[in-house]
C-alpha cells in the first residue's frame, strides 16, 4: 500500500534558502507547495530558475502570488492542509528597508499575519518561520543566546522580523499553534542571493571591479553554509514545541505560556571580513581591488550564534569551513554564468 506523502508548504520557495529546503524534503519523499510572488528585489531569472527545477519533480506545485494578498495563503491552507508550514517568504536586506521601507511592513508584517490567520484557520502540525540574527540588534555581549532580550533593532528590516517573532507568540499562546521561529545568520552557498556580499564580492572580481568593503573591513559575521542551513531547519520540523507544563529548563527559549520558540541558526564561529574575502581570492584565483568604506546605516559590525539550543533540541551542529562554502559557491556561480 502506497503512503501518502506529507505535505509541506513553503512560502518563498523561488528563493535561496526556500528552494534548497524544497530540494531536500522532495528527495525525502514529501509533497511540498511552494508559494513565491517571484519579486524584482533581485533578478527574477534566478528565481525562475530554481522554481523550474524544482517542478522538475512530481511532487511539486508551485504557486505564484504575494503572502500579504488578502485571503490567498487561508484558500491555499484550506485546499491543501499541509502538516507543515515553513514561512521564508520576506522583503530581505537590511540597506534597502531604508530605501524602501514600505515594502517591509507589506511582505513581512502583512504577509506574516495572513499566515498566521491562515494557521488560526486550518492548524498545521508545526508552523515554523524565519527571523534573523539582525533581531539582537544593539546587543554587543556575544554568543547571541536565545534568551537575552532583543529590543533595540537598528534597521526597519529588523524591526519588522522581530515583531513577527512577537505576532507569532500571540498566536501560539491564544490559538495552540506549535511554533518555532528561525534566527538565520550570514546565510551563503550555491544559488544565493546577488545581493549578498558573496555573490556580489565574486562578481565583481571576476569581473575586474573593485568591491565596496564596509567599516574598512572591520566586520565580522558568522557565515552559515546553505547546507548546514537546510539541515538544521529539517531537524527542527521534527522538534515541535509543546506549552510548559512546569518551569521552562534553562537554556530554553521556549515560552512559559505558549508552544514557542525561537532558535539560532548559525555556524557559530565568526569570521573576519577580511579573512571571507581571501577565502573568495583563493577559489576564483584574483586579488580583489578593496573600496574601502565607512559603516552603514543600520548594519551592525559582527554577529556570533550560540547553537546550544539548537544542538541540545537537534544533536546537530553546522560546521562547514568558510573556504570550503566559498569554493563550492564559486564553482556554481562560473558554471550558472559560464565564467
Amino acid at each position: 500500500m502506497t503512503q501518502t506523502p506529507r505535505t509541506a508548504l513553503i512560502t518563498g520557495s523561488a528563493g535561496f534558502i526556500g528552494f534548497h529546503l524544497a530540494r531536500r524534503l522532495l528527495a525525502e519523499g514529501w509533497r511540498v507547495v511552494g508559494l513565491d510572488n517571484l519579486s524584482d528585489y533581485y533578478e527574477v531569472a534566478l528565481k525562475e530558475r530554481r522554481h523550474e527545477i524544482l517542478a522538475e519533480e512530481a511532487n511539486f506545485r508551485p504557486v505564484i502570488g504575494a503572502v500579504e494578498a488578502p485571503g490567498l495563503l487561508r484558500a491555499l491552507f484550506e485546499e491543501e492542509r499541509p502538516a507543515v508550514v515553513v514561512h521564508l517568504a520576506a522583503q530581505a536586506g537590511v540597506r534597502y528597508s531604508i530605501e524602501n521601507p514600505r515594502s517591509y511592513l507589506e511582505s513581512n508584517i502583512v504577509g506574516t499575519f495572513e499566515l498566521l490567520e491562515a494557521a488560526r484557520a486550518f492548524p498545521p502540525a508545526h508552523l515554523l518561520l524565519a527571523s534573523t540574527s539582525s533581531a539582537y540588534g544593539a546587543n554587543s555581549e556575544m554568543p547571541y543566546v536565545e534568551t537575552v532580550k532583543a529590543d533595540h533593532q537598528m534597521s526597519f528590516y529588523a524591526a519588522t522580523k522581530k515583531a513577527t517573532e512577537n505576532m507569532a507568540h500571540s498566536y501560539a499562546h491564544l490559538f495552540g499553534l506549535p511554533v518555532t521561529m528561525f534566527r538565520f545568520f550570514t546565510v551563503y552557498g550555491p544559488w544565493g542571493r546577488p545581493d549578498m556580499a558573496l555573490f556580489k564580492f565574486t562578481r565583481a572580481i571576476l569581473e575586474g571591479q573593485p568591491i565596496d568593503v564596509y567599516n574598512f573591513g572591520d566586520m565580522k559575521r558568522d557565515f552559515t553554509y546553505i547546507d548546514d542551513l537546510v539541515e538544521g531547519i529539517r531537524l527542527l520540523i521534527d522538534a515541535v514545541p509543546m506549552r510548559p507544563e512546569g518551569a521552562v529548563p534553562a537554556g530554553d527559549s521556549l515560552s512559559p505560556v505558549a508552544p514557542w520558540r525561537v532558535v539560532n541558526i548559525g555556524n557559530s564561529a565568526p569570521v573576519q571580513l577580511t579573512d571571507f574575502i581571501a577565502a573568495i581570492e583563493a577559489a576564483t584565483g584574483r586579488v580583489a581591488t578593496r573600496n574601502l568604506m565607512p559603516m552603514q546605516a543600520g548594519d551592525v559590525p559582527a554577529t556570533w550564534a550560540d547553537t546550544s539550543l539548537l544542538t541540545a533540541l537537534t544533536g546537530y551542529q553546522p560546521k562547514t569551513p568558510v573556504a570550503e562554502g566559498v569554493a563550492a559557491f564559486v564553482e556554481w556561480y562560473r558554471g550558472y554564468y559560464r565564467v
